[in-house]
């Protein structure tokens, strides 16, 4: 299983750009899907998550600006983000709990796609 991320570039201030996941392979399904981000020389950070059902939850630096959903048809999340700020700069990678077969429905195991890379410019 393969989460492939896409959709970073260049915005100036103020713009919006859009990035997807989607995750490719064997699998039975998807729970959890979010986004992270790390900027230079910084941690980790959790931007947002959202449940197989829908239900989101967003860091409250992006709330009010960035949207999370998905496609479980597609098995893909996406994540727009608008009225972006120089802050928002960093490199954002998808994660995802992924249920591989049937049978191990209680033991969803995490991955993670490769990350991609947004900046905004001043």
């Amino acid at each position: 299983v393969q989460l492939q991320a896409s959709g970073g570039g260049l915005v100036q201030a103020g713009g919006s750009l859009r990035l997807s996941c989607a995750a490719s392979g064997r699998l039975f399904s998807i729970n959890d899907m979010a986004w992270y981000r790390q900027a230079p020389e910084k941690q980790r950070e959790w931007v947002a998550t959202i449940s197989r059902t829908g239900s989101t939850d967003y860091a409250d630096s992006v709330k009010g600006r960035f949207t999370i959903s998905r496609d479980n048809a597609e098995n893909t999340v996406y994540l727009q983000m608008d009225s972006l700020k120089p802050e928002d700069t960093a490199v954002y990678v998808c994660n995802a709990d992924i249920v591989l077969s049937p049978y191990l429905t209680y033991n969803p195991r995490p991955y993670w796609g490769q990350g991609t890379q947004v900046t905004v410019s001043s």
